[in-house]
């Protein structure tokens, strides 16, 4: 017997609707499954609808100062959009500070129904344009490094009108700045925005002199890979650190991990319950506009990635963290729990979030892409220049792309085979530093077109095709990849704001340099060479995984801050301070605060794995220990001492930056040596005796855990 087509349209549907019901995989390919994409999301032809009932239309976003001139139109339209779809809910929803690791989806909401209470006691829909472009809440128990006290809490919210607003459930959520009542920024979004606003100035400026001229700015566009751990959730519950801290803190190796790489881009099984919670991740994402194409399997056993399409920084950050939220929210309906922390393993590799940024015009004239930039300024150096000024911005602060991403996981990861080292340099691969290197000394004439190269495999079925004359490089912690860079060592578990701040105040920084150089007199030629002959250093084609390589590049001077902590101090350094303070992006007094955010958000982390620790080995370990009559029992009681006395010294510290330096030696040195013991007691205890779920159970889904079986099927004879 075959499914009919209209069954399979049915099925489609049924299964796009209730997969958390079912826990089995969606088999059906059709698109008629996917009609509601991008419905809950007030853009596009969505918004286009509803603003025209309202004798506007979506024109009308392009512009901001809608919420001066127009946002009683807007709001009307927003709630005729959001009750039509099931919505009664509203939220100004925000990113707190210091939210990765610990805070749910990372945001922050106070959700107010969109009612009115009459005097004859009825309720009738109330929602203006006052009530949609700002909030006020009490910001008195956010992280604000002492930007704010008790006494002056005040918290307001504005919309950020370039990211859409959305719907889920029947809430309509509104993205949001935060600011204290003297306009501090006191989330993640703020300075990214007046970066952005920086790098439109400075880049406008610059492209001008190039032969540009952007009447519609400039702007910057990302794409974030995620990757996560998908493990079963039974596991979970016996492991009380991945439960509080979402890592592992002690457990030994497993007979098998990932030396065979055969984890890697294998087939997504039905037989796991794995790909139907992707399936479904996917499905949710695509009823919020969230362009979540890409899934496949990572490198390590059960970890796994998925991939949107590129877009506008704030839009594409929201969306992540929305996307992270959905992930955390989806696994547990089909008997898995999602991890993002960026090192939940030991000896496998961990997670990131690669941030692959581009420059382009409003109408897509894109800055690293030679062709096109050459050809929009009618100049063949065009592209040249704009790439000298990239290579001065990382030269000179790599400190800062190694301070944002300091999150308390990616000291775990870095150099170790899986993301960058903490030395920062810039691949650009042989072919274009073959064209710049000529350039800058003089030698060269003409534009920099990329080479292709063709592969021939000898075979008659497949035919001869092309490739880049480049190679990726995977250990490079900024690879130019042709038309983008990836930011390769961002942590997984990060709000990438601070990350995008820094890649756009920094050549900010740089085109206006080139621009005032260029305003005294200066040809943008000359400017861009003694910008590579100054930065040369920087770049590095080789293997960075590589010790002598290491050493090389320490030697010539590079940027390499090993220690998270110590990168996050340098924000507040005086060359960093009046970078922000000269860009309009922070000032001093919040880089000073968000240091101290920073310090205390790394030091809470290590308190929390150090006091699970403490709990693990008196609970589990220790009595599996007495239990088995056998295992190092006096050293585990000595440890329990240990980190006792560690953290007391934490407490006593007199600032949040001396605290944060004794809570690494904590957690990447004591800690360490005391999992040594625990791993060795996990060694020697028989399995019916330890009562902790072992690497084995909670690495293999494969070989472990059964699909949910599909309780509907639609057949027709």
């Amino acid at each position: 017997m075959l499914a009919s087509a209209s069954a399979v349209r049915q099925l489609a549907r049924s299964a796009s609707r209730h997969t958390s019901r079912l826990g089995a995989v969606r088999c059906m390919g059709g698109i008629e499954a996917y009609e509601d994409y991008g419905k809950a999301c007030f853009t596009g032809a969505v918004a286009d609808e509803y603003l025209q009932k309202q004798g506007a239309s979506g024109d009308l976003l392009k512009d901001p100062s809608w919420t001066k001139t127009h946002s009683d139109v807007v709001a009307s339209a927003v709630l005729d959009w959001a009750t039509d779809h099931g919505a009664n809910t509203f939220c100004h929803w925000f990113q707190p500070m210091a939210s990765s690791g610990v805070r749910h989806g990372q945001t922050g909401q106070v959700q107010n129904k969109m009612f009115a209470f009459n005097a004859d006691n009825q309720i009738e829909f109330d929602f203006k344009g006052k009530d949609l472009i700002k909030g006020e809440t009490d910001g008195s128990s956010y992280p604000n490094g002492g930007l704010r006290g008790t006494h002056c809490a005040g918290g307001y919210l504005c919309i950020d009108t370039s990211s859409p607003i959305f719907l889920r459930g029947d809430t309509m959520f509104i993205p949001s700045a935060f600011v204290s009542y003297y306009g501090a920024a006191l989330d993640e979004k703020t300075p990214l925005l007046r970066a952005n606003a920086a790098l439109n100035k400075q880049g406008c400026r610059l492209l001008k002199h190039l032969g540009l001229d952007v009447s519609d700015g400039l702007r910057a566009n990302i794409g974030l890979e995620q990757e996560i751990f998908l493990i079963p959730r039974e596991a979970y519950y016996k492991r009380p650190d991945l439960q509080l801290t979402g890592r592992t803190i002690m457990g030994k190796d497993a007979p098998r991990g990932q030396e065979m790489c055969d984890h890697y881009m294998a087939p997504l099984s039905s037989a796991t319950p794995a790909l139907a919670c992707m399936q479904e991740i996917q499905d949710e994402c695509y009823k919020l506009g969230i362009p979540l194409k890409t899934r496949h399997r990572e490198v390590a056993p059960n970890q796994f990635e998925f991939a949107p399409l590129f877009g506008l920084n704030t839009t594409q950050i929201d969306q992540n963290l929305m996307v992270m939220q959905i992930i955390e929210e989806v696994a547990p309906r089909h008997g898995l729990t999602a991890l993002l922390q960026e090192k939940p393993f030991n000896d496998v590799n961990g997670s990131g979030k690669h941030n692959n940024w581009s420059l382009a015009t409003a109408d897509g004239v894109q800055l690293f892409k030679p062709s096109a930039i050459n050809a929009a300024c009618n100049s063949e150096t065009a592209f040249t220049v704009i790439m000298a000024a990239m290579i001065a911005a990382v030269d000179e602060h790599g400190d800062l792309m190694r301070m944002a991403i300091s999150s308390p996981g990616n000291d775990f990861r870095l150099g170790a085979c899986e993301a960058p080292p903490a030395i920062v340099s810039c691949y650009l691969g042989e072919d274009m530093t073959f064209y710049l290197e000529h350039f800058k000394d003089g030698k060269g004439k003409g534009e920099y077109v990329p080479g292709i190269k063709t592969l021939d495999l000898g075979t008659r079925e497949v035919l001869p095709f092309e490739v880049p004359a480049e190679d990726r490089n995977r250990t490079s912690p900024f690879p130019y990849g042709g038309a983008r860079f990836e930011f390769r060592a961002v942590g997984s578990a990060q709000n990438v704001s601070m990350v995008n701040t820094v890649l756009n105040t920094i050549i900010a920084e740089k085109f206006g340099e080139f621009s005032d150089r260029i305003d005294a007199g200066e040809s943008a030629i000359n400017v861009a060479r003694e910008a590579l002959n100054k930065h040369w250093r920087v770049i590095f084609n080789g293997d960075n995984y590589c010790d002598t390589a290491q050493q090389e590049l320490t030697d010539r001077g590079l940027w390499r801050i090993d220690s998270g902590v110590e990168a996050i101090h340098t924000l507040t350094s005086e060359k960093n301070t009046k970078l922000f303070e000269k860009m309009h992006v922070m000032t001093k007094e919040e880089c000073e605060a968000r240091e101290i955010i920073l310090h205390d958000h790394y030091t809470g982390t290590v308190e929390m794995e150090g006091l699970t620790m403490v709990d693990m080995i008196n609970q589990h370990v220790i009595p599996s220990v007495k239990a088995a009559g056998i295992g190092p029992l006096s050293d585990l009681e000595a440890a329990v001492s240990t980190i006792k006395d560690a953290m007391a010294e934490i407490h006593a510290a007199d600032s949040s930056y001396k605290k944060a330096q004794l809570a690494r030696v904590l957690r990447l040195e004591t800690m360490i040596d005391i999992r040594a013991v625990c791993d060795a007691a996990e060694e020697v205890v028989p399995a019916n005796l330890w009562s902790l779920a072992t690497y084995k159970e909670l690495l293999f889904l494969d070989s472990h855990v059964d699909a949910v079986p599909s309780e509907e099927m639609i057949y027709e004879e």
